[in-house]
């Protein structure tokens, strides 16, 4: 028979309140059940002392006979120090998206043009400078003497 710690809802509608037991797998969730080893009233606030009561001894009985917690009860107990964080690990979750890549790519590009075309419009002046003097130089050297009709 397979044992699980879990929570049991009971209270009214919109107004929850949970006992923390031990019951087999098999049972309905606010169903039949083995021991009651505690509380949770989730519209208390989070410092109140009767928002959280476990029967700590008789929890660790059921640990050592081989219950095993429901995620929310295992967050329970690791807070009282009876079991060991359980370490939440999605490294997919925090990389970006195809979308999203895409974008990044998007505007990398965009900047990398613009600074190349700062760069082109900044040379380019600087070597046409240097040219329309050497193109000036001779115009003046024209002698006037000399008209062309038009």
């Amino acid at each position: 028979m397979s044992v699980k710690i879990r929570l049991s809802r009971h209270g009214a509608k919109k107004r929850p309140y949970y006992r923390i037991v031990v019951a087999d797998i098999r049972a309905p969730r606010d169903g039949k059940f083995i021991e009651k080893v505690g509380t949770f009233n989730p519209l208390k606030e989070k410092g109140d002392e009767t928002r959280l009561n476990l029967q700590l001894d008789r929890i660790k009985h059921w640990l050592g006979n081989g219950a095993q917690p429901t995620d929310r009860v295992h967050r329970f107990l690791s807070d009282a120090g009876i079991l060991k964080p359980i370490k939440k690990n999605n490294p997919n979750k925090a990389k970006p998206k195809k979308k999203a890549l895409e974008r990044l790519k998007a505007k990398e590009e965009a900047l990398n043009k613009k600074k190349e075309d700062e760069k082109a419009k900044e040379a380019a002046p600087a070597e046409a400078k240097p040219e329309e003097a050497k193109e000036a130089a001779p115009a003046e050297v024209k002698p006037e003497g000399k008209k062309t009709e038009s």
